[in-house]
């Protein structure tokens, strides 16, 4: 009959005839009758749940996998009169085989008596049986102390922040057909104990890190995957891990809140508003700041729901809440704006921070636009002032690109004519004009074999005209001069100042010149980009020049220079108004110097006990040296200079392209004590409100759907602690100031 157990068949045991050990992986022996038949005798032997070796009077021959036949005295393999003839086993006769549960990593066997032995727990000392005379109780009941969480010295010396493992025993139900499953084991893998609050933790930060909806822990796919990982595991709601992600956006938030508040400068904010289908608008706020030790951080600090976003007191009552929130009054030191903003707006807003926060040279940094969304304004003047040409061009491109049997005959007219062109025609995508640029530069490159295929295709209709194709060329290159200097955004997630300068500037120049030109369109076009480059460079040209002149390789002359060819003859007032108001700023800064921080008293007191060691008593500090003082003083200027008529007079560092100029700063601290502050709140003012990624969009941003389903408090909790869990406390990578010419 077919057997539900392990069989072991000895070859050479008196009083059994010929025997043989047979394992589950060579079950395919015939059944008892046939084997009795044979003239072999067999020993049925059974196991319990954990695979101790039962003989069929019910005795407890031990763990097979531990040991094989021990004797009572002697624990060695073998017959009763002590030889060893086990076939499959190639040992010594008195050789026992080495135990290899994972039990043994944490007991020990020690003797009692002659007849009794017993496992000892190597962490908690409480002792187990193990054999008596003829009865060996195994390994289960050993496994369970450890795996069940019973060992007390275990569970106080487990990592929490390990994962579970636990051991399964065999099922009941399995036949000698199945192969049993090999376990592996290390030792470098501890049992450790199951937490239901750490799973609950992973979750919430799981969902706010990958933008997973709240509801996906109440999907049936996710509860049965959850259950056969972890079965012990108590299912979350909605409401529960809502809860829960909250409570991470609050831990979170206080690390972020204590870290802002040690930061020795001012900070900077950005706003941005996305609109929603239910016409509600989301301010996202955003802080750049440089902290002690010269590192740029720039994270969102507010996603706060606004009713009405069209009202002028939007704006205000979201930065009113976020400075109270992040108990920021008195430290802001500009803000900068996604969209422009009218009067109205902006008589609310700036006696709301003059109450709240120490208006800085007059609030002349307070608001500023998007230098991105400046670009992408001009851009979308360009493309509709061209906009019949524009769609005459993307159907031509449709046509090549959507039809495999036209794109063929497109790219033989195409090496036929030896069209030098590397570029591919893809189809623009609209919300994007960067997109838009590239698809005419390919067709411009390409126009003589969309003049080909016009004559040798009759399908193709509609192509463009000599004069579509000139048109082109002229929106190619003003789209050029505008994606050259938004490209320049997309490489660091916090553009330069420095940078935006020198693009601005040329922009302009290009488009002044542009503008006499006798083409009608040219200067037509040229006019009215240079209105809206003009409205950027009156708003905000006094912060992009402060910039300008804490970089050591620039400082006044690229002013200087650069206000030469913007404003011709009249640069000279420009320049000196600049200069005026680098000088005003720093009195500010001498008048109302900010508050020591930490890291600055710490500083001054390492200073000051250097000063005491090299006293060496009190030789300086006595009045002997009194009359040398006065003496110092009477052949001294009384015009000291300041010390930022001395970092302007000092000569111009070489311009290298990848200056650290933060860490510039750092180094130049002591020599340059109040001016190195002013330095670190003017670096740290943001020229853009977008992410790379977003830098060419049309089309202003939206709220999804789902999120706008959701509470206010839980938008902002799961947007702004994915934005801290994913930036931590780390610098942003653009302490590299780059420069192209």
């Amino acid at each position: 009959m077919r057997m539900e157990t392990d069989l072991l068949r000895f070859p050479f045991l008196p009083g059994f005839g010929k025997m043989e050990i047979i394992f589950p992986d060579e079950m395919t022996t015939p059944d008892e009758e046939n084997m009795a038949s044979s003239g072999k005798e067999i020993m049925v032997i059974h196991h319990d749940e954990d695979h101790n070796v039962m003989t069929p009077n019910g005795e407890n021959m031990g763990t097979p996998e531990d040991e094989l036949m021990e004797t009572p005295d002697t624990g060695k393999l073998g017959s009763p009169d002590g030889h060893n003839d086990l076939a499959l086993v190639e040992t010594q006769p008195n050789k026992r085989r080495k135990k290899k549960s994972i039990v043994w990593e944490h007991f020990t066997i020690e003797s009692v008596s002659p007849d009794c032995r017993r496992a000892y727990c190597k962490q908690c000392k409480q002792s187990f049986a193990y054999s008596t005379g003829s009865k060996v109780a195994g390994t289960s009941h050993l496994k369970r102390h450890i795996a069940k969480g019973t060992c007390s010295a275990l569970l106080r010396g487990q990592d929490k922040n390990q994962l579970v493992a636990t051991y399964t025993p065999p099922s009941r139900g399995s036949t000698v057909s199945e192969t049993p499953k090999r376990r592996y084991r290390t030792s470098s893998s501890p049992y450790v104990m199951f937490d239901h609050d750490r799973c609950r933790q992973d979750i919430a930060r799981m969902v706010i890190m990958h933008d997973y909806p709240l509801h996906m822990v109440e999907h049936p796919g996710f509860i049965s995957f959850v259950k056969n990982l972890q079965p012990r595991f108590n299912m979350v709601s909605f409401n529960t891990v809502q809860g829960d992600c909250v409570g991470t956006y609050l831990m979170e938030k206080q690390n972020l809140s204590k870290f802002i508040e040690a930061i020795p400068g001012r900070i900077c904010l950005t706003l941005d508003m996305w609109h929603s289908s239910r016409s509600v608008g989301y301010v996202f706020i955003m802080g750049s700041f440089i902290d002690s030790e010269w590192k740029l951080h720039r994270r969102v600090l507010n996603v706060i729901m606004e009713p009405y976003p069209e009202s002028p007191t939007a704006l205000s009552h979201a930065v009113a809440a976020c400075l109270s929130d992040w108990r920021l009054e008195g430290k802001l030191f500009s803000l900068t704006f996604n969209q422009i903003q009218n009067e109205a707006a902006l008589d609310n807003l700036r006696p709301l921070i003059a109450i709240k926060n120490p208006l800085i040279l007059n609030g002349q940094f307070l608001v500023g636009s998007c230098i991105a969304l400046t670009l992408g304004d001009i851009a979308k003047d360009v493309l509709s002032a061209g906009e019949n040409t524009i769609r005459k061009i993307r159907d031509s491109v449709k046509y090549v690109t959507t039809s495999d049997s036209h794109e063929e005959k497109f790219l033989e007219l195409k090496q036929q004519l030896q069209v030098p062109s590397e570029r591919n025609l893809v189809l623009d995508d609209q919300m994007q004009w960067n997109t838009t640029y590239h698809m005419l530069v390919a067709a411009s490159e390409m126009k003589e074999v969309f003049s080909c295929l016009d004559t040798s295709d009759p399908d193709y209709r509609e192509a463009p005209s000599m004069e579509d194709w000139k048109l082109v060329d002229i929106l190619c290159t003003y789209l050029k001069l505008l994606f050259d200097a938004a490209n320049i955004l997309t490489t660091t997630s916090h553009p330069s100042a420095i940078t935006v300068f020198h693009e601005v500037c040329r922009i302009h120049s290009e488009l002044a010149r542009a503008v006499t030109s006798e083409d009608p369109f040219t200067s037509s076009l040229s006019k009215m980009m240079l209105e809206k480059v003009d409205k950027y460079w009156k708003d905000c040209s006094i912060v992009l020049a402060a910039a300008v002149v804490m970089d050591p390789r620039f400082k006044m002359k690229l002013v200087e220079f650069s206000f030469t060819k913007v404003y011709g003859e009249e640069a000279p007032a420009y320049i000196k108004v600049v200069d005026d108001g680098i000088h005003e700023l720093f009195d500010e800064y001498v008048a109302l110097p900010l508050p020591l921080t930490p890291t600055d008293a710490e500083d001054g007191s390492a200073e000051g006990n250097m000063k005491a060691e090299d006293s060496q008593g009190n030789l300086l500090s006595d009045n002997g040296f009194s009359d040398f003082d006065v003496y110092i003083m009477e052949t001294t200027s009384q015009q000291m200079k300041s010390e930022l008529d001395r970092y302007l007079e000092d000569s111009l560092l070489p311009r290298v392209q990848d200056f650290d100029l933060l860490g510039w700063w750092k180094l130049n601290k002591f020599k340059y004590p109040t001016l190195s502050k002013m330095a670190r709140d003017i670096l740290s003012i943001p020229v853009s409100t977008l992410t790379p990624d977003s830098v060419f969009i049309t089309r202003r941003k939206k709220m999804d759907q789902y999120r706008s389903s959701l509470r206010p408090e839980t938008v902002e909790a799961m947007i702004c602690s994915k934005d801290w869990m994913q930036g931590g406390l780390t610098e942003v990578s653009n302490a590299l100031v780059r420069m192209e010419y």
